[in-house]
């Protein structure tokens, strides 16, 4: 029970449904807990915090719709798998995206370090985590990637150096999120950006911008820079959809 114990740590802050709530959250969003681990069952949680099955059913089935965990009877409650159906576009990984059309991927890490909030979407004082890192395809600059993590949320997030993990597959297989917003423009290529994907600066680039959340926290926020001439963005639609 002790390791539960320090897995599932109340606050003291609110109603004992909320804590508990929160209490169940915290690993999930700093990705203690993988997407599709089970949890204990609610009597297993009636133990450890004291209280009714009323008030724990109570928080589980908040946690239930904001989408951070799937309930299935009678086998139990679960972390909820990635959710790509919120989003305008399925979030990839992009060594699989690569790999995929049968080029060898390649990475780079070019910055880390700890940055303040660079998008409104981030509460004032969030301790964000700033990753700069190039992807390459067969040899040649595919993108440049520019991320900040919510190191709040996702504190195991900063004890990542991310040499040869790039943030994009880490975050897949560690944080589950529940909805997404994308920004797409084209863009001339920045000095920096220029030289890291070997093109003339101000050369035409692709640029997609994509901010995360888990319910209503949120965990990322990133830039992806495509010289014009190495992507396309491609959707199907139906009508009504």
């Amino acid at each position: 029970m002790t390791e539960t114990q320090d897995l599932f740590e109340l606050d003291g802050s609110g109603p004992l449904y909320r804590q508990i709530k929160g209490a169940i959250a915290r690993p999930i969003l700093s990705g203690r807990l993988s997407p599709g681990a089970r949890l204990p069952s609610e009597h297993e949680f009636m133990a450890l915090f004291a209280t009714s099955r009323m008030t724990v059913n109570k928080a589980l089935q908040s946690l239930a719709e904001d989408g951070l965990v799937v309930r299935r009877r009678p086998n139990g409650t679960f972390v909820a798998p990635q959710v790509s159906e919120h989003a305008v576009m399925d979030i990839v990984d992009i060594i699989d995206e690569v790999e995929g059309a049968g080029a060898i991927y390649g990475y780079r890490l070019l910055g880390h370090r700890l940055d303040p909030p660079p998008h409104p979407a981030f509460p004032s004082g969030s301790k964000l985590l700033h990753v700069t890192c190039r992807h390459d395809a067969d040899g040649s600059p595919l993108l440049l990637e520019e991320r900040w993590i919510n190191g709040s949320a996702v504190p195991d997030a900063l004890a990542e150096s991310f040499e040869t993990t790039p943030p994009n597959r880490w975050l897949l297989r560690n944080v589950p999120w529940s909805s997404a917003e994308h920004t797409i423009r084209a863009v001339g290529a920045e000095r920096v950006c220029a030289g890291e994907l070997r093109i003339a600066e101000g050369a035409a680039c692709l640029r997609v911008e994509r901010t995360t959340w888990q319910a209503e926290t949120p965990i990322t926020f990133v830039s992806l820079t495509y010289p014009g001439d190495r992507h396309q963005l491609v959707a199907r639609f139906a009508p009504g959809a």
